[in-house]
């Protein structure tokens, strides 16, 4: 098989869908791997790292496109890359692609030319659990906590306040809504620093364990700056009322994400409250929250900072590429030895989790989320009829 990774073009995009260990390990197997120059720089990989490792390297991502069987990215392709996608009718697509919380016109474009696109953010593992989104969301949960710190700044309209232990004051409140893998770090980051984290999650059984969980781990000293809780509507209110924080971190897997912070209780915050919405690339969770880049990262509402960065770990490339490499190259090499027909049939065969990961296939939008959130239903059909 003929596999490629091109240089993400999104934005102060620095991660490359490949480490040079993962193009050895794809060789050794037999296969053919493209990557394009200078994609793994921002990520400290040199061309001459994926040279030793076995890689070709080309220039030009019109040719890669037209090569490759298999492309491997990091992020969603973006409207420049779209007439890339038309070179590569019939082929396989594996990427983060968040279709329900980017322009329609991506999806439009992977139907049309029945690209089998496999999105990480929805293939399961056989736990039911989001393997391949587990390691970027455990980054974001950390990035959203010094995001908030950053732009507490005064100088960026912020409360003035740290994230850290002063004497002689009150610690910094900081809410965090959603108790999966994006809040539980937040929070644990943000109670690690000794502020009085809030985190609501509508799962009792999830706020419990929640709760064990962070007492272990912080121990007696930090964890009673923790507290998981169950929203009840007036507790819910009163904290993003006193927050000089608040992180979005809700999940639907694959489908857009709820707004669970309306606007009355965005105008209800303190003035210099900043808001990080890691939701965002879903569509967002909180009443005002629209995508934003590294170049210009915030903008204000009603005098509240507003981050809602669409690929916080970009800049954080290093650590979160090779995280990223090591939770996707076993997949890869399943689609790669097999065919992703022949993975996906398999699946079917069995549970279907992994075949949860396919969005396109042969002209269809297979996600019944996307395909509603999109408003695209005549576009759908389910995968078991597909493959």
């Amino acid at each position: 098989m003929i596999i490629a990774t091109l240089k993400e073009v999104k934005d102060n995009e620095n991660r490359v869908g490949l480490t040079p260990y993962g193009v050895r390990e794809l060789v050794e197997e037999g296969h053919t791997v493209i990557v394009q120059e200078t994609a793994g720089i921002g990520s400290g990989f040199s061309d001459t790292e994926y040279k030793e490792c076995g890689a070709q390297m080309m220039r030009n991502p019109e040719d890669i496109v037209k090569e490759a069987e298999i492309i491997v990215k990091v992020k969603e392709p973006v409207p420049s890359e779209y007439n890339l996608l038309e070179q590569f009718a019939g082929k396989t697509l594996f990427t983060y692609l968040h279709l329900s919380g980017v322009d329609k016109r991506l999806t439009k474009v992977l139907v049309n030319n029945n690209i089998t696109a496999i999105a990480y953010e929805t293939l399961e593992d056989e736990q039911g659990q989001l393997p391949l989104l587990a390691p970027m969301s455990e980054v974001a949960g950390v990035v959203a906590i010094q995001y908030g710190a950053e732009y507490l700044q005064k100088k960026y309209n912020g409360r003035g306040v740290t994230l850290g232990v002063i004497s002689g004051t009150d610690s910094a409140r900081v809410v965090v809504v959603g108790g999966g893998f994006v809040g539980a770090t937040s929070a644990k980051t943000a109670a690690g620093m000794g502020c009085r984290v809030k985190l609501f999650d509508i799962n009792p059984a999830r706020v419990e364990e929640l709760n064990a969980e962070m007492a272990e781990y912080l121990g007696p000293n930090l964890s009673k700056n923790f507290e998981a809780i169950v929203p009840d509507g007036e507790n819910y209110d009163l904290a993003l009322q006193e927050a000089n924080l608040v992180v979005g971190a809700v999940l639907v897997a694959g489908a857009k994400a709820p707004e669970i912070i309306s606007e009355e209780q965005v105008k209800s915050m303190k003035d210099g409250t900043v808001i990080v919405d890691v939701s965002i690339d879903q569509g967002g969770c909180i009443w005002g929250s629209r995508g934003t880049t590294h170049s210009e990262p915030t903008y204000e509402i009603y005098g509240k900072i507003f981050c809602c960065v669409t690929n916080m770990p970009g800049q954080y490339s290093r650590q979160s590429t090779m995280a990223l490499t090591s939770a996707t190259l076993p997949y890869l090499k399943m689609i790669a030895k097999e065919g992703a027909h022949e993975v996906m049939k398999r699946s079917l065969a069995g549970n279907g989790r992994m075949a949860r990961g396919l969005n396109t296939y042969k002209g269809h939008l297979t996600y019944e989320r996307v395909a509603q959130d999109l408003g695209m239903t005549d576009s759908y059909k389910a995968v078991e009829e597909l493959v």
